[in-house]
């Protein structure tokens, strides 16, 4: 009588604690994003409401007009969401471990006041600092200008020669605090024994950094590379304050791409969520990439 009292209180549980989670599950990620692959193959475009056609099926007719399209601005997109992740997975996860490394071995003095410095800009909205650095870089009266003048009067805007420059240079400054605050956790889990044994049979700090420190991450360079790259394909809002994609749609990024053919000028909604839907496959491609490189080289969590 006990053991099916305990299997209904078990089931009880099970109904009360897990069915809410999936169906919320199910009705804020996994419906929409089954929605949107089903919209990617219509040509719906507001239906009656706006006038337009009624529904039907138009197939990959969405998907190849991504591809093929010469007015399409796919591959720049692209290009520069590609960008991002390089720039996030080896600029800002290599500089938050070297920060990181710096702070948790105390080699520098006011570690508690430099790592409250450098996390800060995460807890600043991206649209403050859009806003904050457009008025620092993107203007030809702004600050950078004048610097750059003072210089050499002779020099030219810089969105002209490298218009996803700016963008870059705040994006590794903004998230490589986020990157510094995992690390530094990660390190101070290490067990300190094993770094004073290794300094007492003679071991530097190269040593110390290469066959202790750096293995003992592995899982946890992994874990930040997956979120870098996930990060860097839905950037949208920075990017949408700074520069709305300009000049000339050379800072476009595939979310900002999406947005632009779903809400604005004359919208596109079946290739809008065919654009979301190659984001996800692409981020997919790039963390399978990242497990398979982990395998390789024998990552462990």
């Amino acid at each position: 009588m006990t053991d099916l009292t305990s299997k209904k209180e078990e089931r009880l549980a099970y109904v009360v604690l897990v069915v809410p989670a999936a169906l919320i599950y199910f009705s804020v990620m996994a419906f929409p994003t089954v929605f949107s692959v089903i919209l990617s193959l219509t040509n719906y475009n507001g239906g009656k409401i706006f006038g337009n056609p009624k529904v039907s099926f138009a197939g990959i007719a969405s998907y190849i007009e991504i591809f093929t399209n010469p007015n399409g601005y796919f591959y720049l997109a692209l290009k520069n969401n590609l960008l991002i992740v390089v720039m996030s997975v080896f600029g800002q996860i290599p500089l938050g471990f070297i920060l990181a490394y710096i702070l948790s071995r105390r080699l520098v003095r006011g570690t508690d006041f430099f790592q409250t410095m450098i996390y800060l800009p995460n807890v600043i909205s991206p649209v403050i600092i859009g806003i904050l650095f457009k008025s620092f870089y993107l203007n030809s009266n702004s600050v950078y200008m004048e610097i750059v003048h003072f210089f050499n009067p002779a020099a030219e805007f810089i969105m002209n020669n490298h218009p996803m420059a700016p963008v870059l240079i705040v994006m590794l400054w903004m998230y490589t605090g986020m990157y510094v605050i995992i690390f530094l956790a990660n390190i101070q889990r290490i067990d300190t024994s094993i770094i004073e044994a290794a300094r007492i049979d003679g071991a530097g700090e190269r040593q110390i950094l290469s066959y202790i420190i750096l293995p003992a991450l592995s899982g946890v360079i992994v874990t930040c590379a997956i979120l870098a790259i996930s990060g860097s394909l839905k950037s949208f809002d920075l990017i949408y304050v700074m520069t709305a994609g300009g000049p000339a749609n050379q800072t476009n990024v595939l979310s900002l791409y999406m947005y632009k053919m779903a809400f604005q000028g004359a919208v596109n909604y079946p290739l809008a969520n065919a654009i979301s839907t190659v984001m996800v496959v692409i981020s997919f491609m790039l963390i399978a990439l990242t497990r398979a490189v982990e395998k390789r080289f024998g990552g462990k969590e």
